[in-house]
């Protein structure tokens, strides 16, 4: 397979950059100067593309590139592939789900016991000195707390499990009610909202912005953004909102096993072998 063209978009894991290399002519988007020039120089030798959640293969790069065959995704996320167009055009794609949900799920409750506990801010008390003058104001308890999930798919159930141990009665708004959960099912995010003390994961971040700027909200924890790395500025300002970089799967064991996941769908496509985590 040393001879298949493989276009990665981006750096995202020194593991899957070299063994990318080791398999496959391994072409690196990001070093390149004059990225049109090049993309149509190699347009004929490039069979597959490595992107992840913030770049992907639109529709321009895919017709820039007529032998491409497989766009595997190093992440679970694909709103940056235009899945029509690689229907259209026949074009297998992939992406990395399961091994991160039981990171990003962590991930989620550690976020809402530091929004809570104040963890991040009594952290820069300490730091500062000013525990040495009086003690930190008190927070508010997660045990027992009221948590509606947005969507109960892998990354919302582990939650919610997770959740379950600190005594958080379950809710949850998907687009069917599950009839193999006992969790309480509201048919819209709204009713979901006034039923809840906690909600995640999904929000509209303009809105989010002003409630909490306005006092509307209580906090907030945040790993995704709309336009990453570009972040709110009004949030910086805010105590109580925990800002993260998103690194919800970023830990070693979860990033080499996505990393082999887009492995193996490569190699399972280029040996005419069924795809591990096949999306179109």
């Amino acid at each position: 397979m040393e001879s298949i063209g493989v276009l990665m978009l981006c750096p995202m894991n020194t593991y899957l950059e070299q063994e990318l290399q080791r398999r496959f002519n391994l072409f690196r988007l990001w070093t390149v100067p004059e990225k049109p020039q090049f993309l149509k120089d190699h347009s004929a030798s490039i069979r597959a593309v490595v992107g992840n959640a913030s770049a992907g293969a639109d529709a321009e790069l895919i017709n820039t590139l007529p032998g491409l065959e497989i766009v595997s995704s190093f992440s679970v996320g694909v709103d940056k592939i235009d899945l029509n167009k690689c229907k259209e055009k026949g074009i297998r794609v992939t992406n990395t789900p399961d091994v991160l949900t039981e990171d990003v799920a962590d991930l989620a409750i550690g976020l809402i016991l530091a929004v809570l506990r104040r963890l991040c801010e009594c952290d820069r008390y300490v730091r500062s000195g000013k525990w040495k003058k009086g003690d930190f104001s008190l927070t508010t308890k997660f045990t027992g707390k009221t948590v509606g999930i947005i969507g109960l798919g892998r990354i919302g159930m582990a939650v919610a499990k997770r959740a379950e141990a600190f005594g958080c009665p379950i809710s949850y708004y998907s687009r069917r009610e599950n009839p193999d959960t006992k969790y309480t099912y509201y048919p819209s995010v709204v009713e979901l909202a006034a039923n809840c003390q906690i909600l995640g994961p999904h929000v509209d971040e303009p809105e989010l912005v002003s409630a909490l700027v306005e006092g509307r909200l209580g906090g907030a924890g945040l790993d995704v953004y709309e336009n990453e790395p570009e972040v709110p500025e009004e949030l910086f300002g805010l105590e109580n909102v925990v800002l993260l970089p998103h690194v919800g799967s970023g830990t070693v064991e979860t990033r080499e096993a996505m990393a082999d996941l887009v492995i193996g769908n490569l190699e399972a496509h280029f040996l005419n072998k069924p795809l591990l985590t096949p999306l179109v």
